[in-house]
């Protein structure tokens, strides 16, 4: 399961936007960790429901996403070390950005400038990881006067490209490594190498821009860079549209020109920022959305399915989404050839449909 984590600066919609996301479908979980809001979501998927309408599966059951709310301003958590385990924990940070105007909440910096509080929450992340870059050089240095070690040369190697990163104000997340590196750079759980996913929170006279809001960015100065993503949403509205039924919601959405709810936009913002796709299972008397990486193999896919279905694989039934759908059966779409055989080495796509040949 995906782990995001919701961070910001004060007065920014954190809360109304964890609200928003665990409206449907969440329930809360304990942390250890009082003071963060932990809440399961899933993931909205049309291609799911229509699969439950072709099979009528005792059992549909979502992808899900886990949002962790941290209280307060992040620059604050950083600073101090509050919440800092709670968020290397995370597979990428959504940080919260106000771009909204409202009198009655005045923004602590005076102004509304998402470049600029954009900068600062960066600097923050960047900052705390060069001191824990720079500790644990001169405790490589130590160990590497009393004896060699090639493990820890490499490693030693690696940090002195991250620190002088870190010294040029340049996230990790942006530093590019062989496969090998970065996986050491991995292990530390850089806040920096989070990916991001900037969310715009606009204010009601902007709701109906929520879908353009890489020209939010734009406007606001905000580059794009790598391993970064943005979606905007409205929070005032979509904290009304929580108290409302789904046929509600849908006709509340609709005076407001938008198409779909925060939910699916921050959750497809976040599968895209970290390259990740989903398929599907229908086997058992369940219909399953499954979420992997994209270019995951079909044995690897197996095993997120099963160890046992990875270990004694031989073959991946798979049919496109979309030509499924149009057949209305299995068997029709059998009939139609769309239904191939697969091996071991063949890469999932997004929406495939697939049924694991298997030994034992």
């Amino acid at each position: 399961m995906l782990k995001i984590g919701i961070v910001g600066l004060a007065q920014v919609g954190k809360t109304t936007l964890f609200r928003t996301l665990t409206h449907a479908h969440a329930r809360g979980l304990g942390t250890g960790r009082p003071e963060a809001h932990v809440g399961v979501v899933h993931v909205p998927d049309p291609r799911l429901d229509r699969l439950a309408e072709i099979f009528h599966p005792q059992r549909k059951v979502y992808a899900s996403v886990e949002y962790i709310d941290t209280p307060g301003n992040v620059i604050d958590q950083v600073r101090t070390g509050a919440q800092a385990a709670t968020l290397r924990e995370m597979d990428a940070l959504a940080h919260v950005v106000r771009v909204f105007e409202d009198e009655a909440v005045p923004h602590p910096s005076g102004s509304i400038d998402p470049r600029r509080d954009v900068e600062n929450v960066e600097l923050e992340l960047v900052i705390s990881d060069l001191g824990s870059v720079e500790k644990r050089l001169d405790r490589l240095e130590k160990d590497l006067r009393k004896q060699k070690n090639p493990a820890l040369e490499k490693e030693y190697h690696v940090l002195q490209l991250a620190k002088q990163a870190l010294e040029k104000q340049t996230p990790l997340r942006e530093l590019a490594l062989p496969p090998e590196d970065e996986r050491r750079v991995r292990g530390f759980t850089f806040l920096s190498s989070k990916p991001m996913l900037y969310v715009l929170n606009l204010g009601e006279k902007d709701a109906a821009k929520t879908d353009a809001a890489d020209q939010f960015a734009a406007a606001a100065g905000l580059k794009q860079r790598p391993r970064t993503a943005v979606t905007a949403i409205c929070g005032k509205i979509e904290a009304e549209l929580a108290e409302l039924s789904d046929e509600e919601a849908a006709e509340f959405l609709a005076s407001y020109g938008l198409k779909e709810s925060a939910l699916a936009r921050v959750v497809r913002s976040s599968y895209h920022l970290l390259g990740m796709i989903s398929f599907f299972t229908t086997d058992g008397g369940e219909c399953r959305a499954w979420t992997i990486r994209a270019g995951t193999t079909a044995v690897e896919a197996a095993g997120a399915v099963h160890t046992d279905l990875q270990k004694g694989f031989i073959r991946a039934e798979v049919v496109r989404f979309e030509d499924l759908s149009a057949a209305g059966s299995l068997a029709e779409a059998r009939h139609h050839g769309a239904v191939k055989l697969e091996g071991k080495e063949y890469v999932l796509h997004d929406g495939e449909v697939v049924h694991f040949r298997h030994s034992g």
